[in-house]
């Protein structure tokens, strides 16, 4: 009996639009992505830039991508190319041995001990944002919240001092992802030619942190990257230093600010999940210095925290280059095309999540528990490759919140455009303004 090919297997379903230039760039379209997943299911495909990409959508599609086909798919291939220039040969593109051993070698430095290290420090410097807020009155929140989370992650993770230009090189990150973005002209008055230039000046920080961990090794991420040696006694170059190092700086502040700013926003516009939030921190008595135990007994702030995830998650949706033809629920995807799951849509999926676009974290409590499907919360990422700093972000995240909850409160200043957009990471149009003070 013949047997069926992969190459018989008819591609996803789908439009391409016009030859070479494809359809229009509406990947972002929350309405448009859910509107292809009722017509065509879990895969679908579109041309875009003439790029063939293979949509994946619902919880086992990312289960495909995250972890079972992982194998088909490369990190290097799917991103645009001012990703991998901006990041530099960072563990963000790299696949395969090559990321699992850089992945081992930072470790370490978000492992449980490694956590409860970091308590102190992130304590103080919460305890000093929110008193200059309420001294400062009426601010952005997302360009402080950029800076809050910058700070904790440089001083963690790099060993930066208090004395260190902290607005400033926040503000060097914001034009650096400016860049992800946008048209690779390489003049220095473009956006593109001037987050080249933000990336080199935050090189040179770099550069000097690197020299500080080489004379004064600690625990840190950078001082166990600086200290690594291969199997043949060599250390990481400096190219490969600088560039483990940008990323987590990038990615230790970046995704937290994103998901700090939504979250202070939506729990003004629900007061009743603020009220219940607030009676939980007050509940638990916290007299001076922030605990682990206390961190523990939240779990009301952690289903808020989930269901501010699975409603503005700060990043999109994740790319991949097909290095393999394979099969996914009868169809053939190609080798060279690219494949990308779009996490916020997953994150709206009807069939498990009930009123998706409600927010709602009693949806999370043990007797709901509608995230029980695996896959079906990725905005963190999934798999082998989820995201190494998790744990590090949301304990930033509910040492701040837990201040906030306790002793101040805050309002939208009238006028502003909220409407939420991604650049590249999810952040409210206007950078939301608001009025802050002490309870």
């Amino acid at each position: 009996m013949a047997t069926t090919s992969l190459h018989d297997k008819p591609l996803p379903p789908g439009t391409m639009g016009l030859p070479f230039i494809g359809e229009p760039p509406r990947l972002l379209d929350l309405g448009f992505l859910m509107a292809q997943y009722e017509k065509y299911g879990p895969i679908w495909k579109t041309r875009v830039l003439g790029r063939d990409i293979a949509v994946f959508m619902g919880p086992e599609a990312n289960r495909f991508v995250l972890q079972t086909g992982a194998k088909y798919f490369s990190w290097r291939d799917g991103w645009p190319p001012t990703f991998k220039e901006l990041l530099g040969e960072s563990l963000f593109v790299q696949d395969g041995e090559e990321h699992r051993q850089k992945r081992r070698l930072i470790m370490p430095a978000f492992h449980r001990q490694a956590l409860h290290n970091y308590l102190d420090t992130m304590d103080t410097i919460a305890q000093r944002y929110v008193k200059k807020w309420a001294s400062t009155g009426t601010f952005r929140w997302l360009e402080q919240n950029k800076q809050y989370t910058f700070e904790v992650a440089s001083t963690l993770l790099t060993g930066s001092q208090p004395g260190d230009d902290i607005e400033r090189l926040s503000k060097l990150f914001v034009t650096l992802t400016r860049g992800f973005v946008t048209v690779p002209l390489r003049w220095p008055w473009t956006p593109y030619g001037q987050a080249l230039a933000a990336r080199q000046e935050l090189l040179t920080y770099i550069d000097a942190a690197i020299d500080n961990r080489r004379a004064n090794p600690t625990h840190d991420a950078l001082s166990l990257l600086v200290q690594t040696r291969d199997e043949d006694g060599q250390a990481l170059s400096n190219a490969e230093l600088q560039a483990q190092t940008l990323l987590m700086l990038f990615a230790g502040h970046e995704t937290s600010a994103s998901m700090l700013t939504s979250l202070v926003m939506i729990l003004y516009q629900n007061p009743q999940v603020l009220e219940k939030a607030r009676i939980e921190q007050a509940e638990l008595g916290i007299g001076g210095q922030m605990t682990m135990e206390h961190l523990r007994q939240m779990p009301y702030l952690d289903m808020v925290l989930k269901e501010v995830e699975r409603m503005y998650p700060p990043v999109p949706a994740g790319f991949r280059g097909v290095v393999e033809s394979f099969e996914f629920n009868g169809y053939h995807v190609p080798k060279g095309w690219t494949a990308l799951y779009p996490i916020n849509a997953a994150h709206r999926d009807p069939a498990i999540y009930t009123d998706p676009n409600t927010f709602d974290p009693e949806r999370f409590s043990p007797e709901r528990n509608e995230s029980n499907v695996p896959f079906s919360l990725v905005g963190f990422g999934g798999g082998a490759r989820v995201c190494v700093g998790y744990a590090f972000a949301q304990m930033e995240m509910k040492i701040l919140l837990s201040y906030l909850l306790r002793h101040f409160e805050w309002g939208l200043v009238e006028g502003q455009n909220l409407k939420m957009v991604y650049r590249p990471t999810l952040m409210p149009k206007d950078g939301m303004q608001v009025r802050f003070q002490r309870r």
